[in-house]
């Protein structure tokens, strides 16, 4: 479940250390294995991790592009596809954005009826029009949130989402900084309920199969 990011930098990105690697990729694997441990909907053939009844429903509140606040009842009625992550992110993130793309490509007239979610967790540097803007080279019908840092501390921690930002090396740049964070897809029904959890291994095909057992299912 668990890529680390490699740190954000406009020349030359520093190598993330082994030590934190490992911390976050097993804090992850351990937050997966729990919710494992007791998953219902057994009988519907789920390719994603089932975290039914294991993860809070979807309930947030987070500033969007144009001084918007936004909460969970803007995407009643909507299938979302919950993602942690930074705009100035350079690899991890803007190969899931991709990838939930061709998702949703792929799911044709369905789609319709999915959001993506994409959540800053460096709220210090991604403004939500900074962050509006990268959604939208991906797929404007992405939604682009974020907060301040405790908003953001709450809604990860509700997740069980892991992220650290380091401070800036001594002669650095104040914007330039490590952010290395757990990856993870947070899928959640119509009815705002959490149900599945995509991981980095999971492909296209997986997603897009799981995508519509739950709209046929749901809707």
């Amino acid at each position: 479940m668990s890529v680390v990011e490699q740190p954000v930098s406009p020349f030359r990105p520093a190598p993330v250390s082994g030590a934190r690697r490992r911390l976050l990729h097993g804090a992850a694997a351990l937050c997966v294995a729990g919710l494992l441990s007791a998953c219902g909907d057994r009988n519907v053939g789920w390719t994603l991790y089932n975290v039914r009844g294991h993860l809070p429903d979807l309930k947030f509140s987070l500033q969007a592009a144009n001084h918007q606040t936004v909460t969970e009842a803007a995407l009643k009625g909507k299938t979302v596809l919950l993602f942690f992550g930074y705009a100035s992110c350079p690899d991890v993130c803007p190969t899931t954005m991709a990838q939930l793309t061709t998702v949703l490509n792929e799911l044709g007239e369905q789609a319709r009826d999915v959001r993506i979610v994409f959540v800053s967790v460096d709220p210090h540097r991604d403004t939500p029009e900074i962050l509006q803007a990268y959604v939208n080279a991906f797929n404007p019908h992405t939604l682009g949130l974020t907060g301040n840092e405790r908003q953001v501390a709450d809604l990860a921690r509700r997740y069980r989402v892991a992220y650290q930002i380091e401070k800036p090396r001594p002669g650095d740049d104040a914007e330039t900084y490590e952010v290395t964070h757990s990856r993870g897809v947070y899928i959640f029904d119509n009815q705002g309920r959490a149900r599945l959890l995509a991981s980095d291994t999971d492909t296209v095909p997986a997603i897009v199969k799981d995508l519509r057992l739950l709209l046929d299912q749901t809707g």
